[in-house]
């Protein structure tokens, strides 16, 4: 394969892909993003969420998540982001399910994790660019939600609906 990177920014790259599949020669732009780790938090029967500005989408209401930074592991950027976006801390963090989003065109993976044990220790913690805002909302409410159609984040899709088959839910 033969790459050529023709943007880089702070969140992702972009390169065009040159390689063969079963004898054929292709083209391909790959977006090239380190991960994410997003949690399901729960307070009691309420998930903390964040309603957030989402370019170009707008306001969209979804589980706490963030981006890896350089030689961060999933669990420990699931544990920094839940703080800085919520103001909580997890005693643990298990592993729910890691997913593509994109997985045509795109190398992000998402790692869900569902925190245990939350409890309130300061102020959101947020970059120059994030409009956030904590909302509880209880678990089943979340789920008829999504299934209406009023959730539209993947990760909150894929996290919740997990969950709740894991846990024999639904």
């Amino acid at each position: 394969m033969r790459k050529t990177r023709i943007f880089s920014g702070n969140i992702l790259s972009l390169s065009i892909c040159d390689l063969t599949i079963k004898g054929r020669k292709v083209k391909r732009e790959m977006i090239e993003h380190r991960g994410a780790a997003a949690m399901l938090a729960f307070e009691g029967s309420k998930v903390i969420l964040v309603k957030q500005y989402r370019f170009p989408y707008g306001n969209v209401l979804e589980i706490p998540a963030g981006t890896m930074e350089k030689g961060e592991g999933p669990k420990k950027c699931a544990f920094r982001e839940l703080k800085e976006e919520t103001g909580y801390n997890a005693k643990k963090m298990t592993h729910l399910i890691t997913y593509y989003p994109s997985i045509g065109y795109n190398t992000e993976a998402i790692h869900c994790y569902v925190a245990s044990s939350i409890k309130k220790v300061s102020n959101l913690k947020l970059d120059k660019d994030e409009i956030i805002s904590v909302k509880k909302i209880d678990f089943k409410k979340l789920l008829k939600m999504i299934l209406a159609g009023k959730i539209v984040d993947s990760k909150t899709i894929c996290a919740v609906l997990v969950y709740a088959i894991k846990k024999k839910l639904l």
